[in-house]
């Protein structure tokens, strides 16, 4: 990631939107869905001020990348997305602090 892919401007009271753009590694990455659900829950459990998250995939970069984007940005797909066992598993790793 580069600076040009975060974005942070104030939001409402006391908040802060945040816009992060994010190139899987390729066009057709099967793990870009968990990738930006990675991303979210990582920064939400690290980030203690009130944030608005916007996760995308940087325009062009993938080639579902309108359908990945409305999954990893609503709040009822993300929450369905970690009711598979599987998944969660997969996820809770990646957000998991090291130690």
């Amino acid at each position: 990631m580069s600076d040009e892919s975060v974005q942070v401007q104030p939001f409402e009271e006391n908040g802060y939107l945040a816009r992060i753009d994010f190139n899987p590694t390729v066009p057709h990455c099967s793990l870009a869905s968990l990738i930006g659900l990675c991303l979210r829950g990582k920064i939400q459990k690290n980030v203690v001020e009130r944030i608005k998250l916007d996760i995308v995939i940087a325009e062009g970069k993938h080639s579902t990348e309108e359908e990945i984007n409305k999954q990893i940005n609503d709040k009822e797909r993300v929450a369905a997305a970690l009711e598979n066992p599987n998944l969660k598993e997969m996820f809770d790793s990646c957000i998991r602090d090291e130690e």
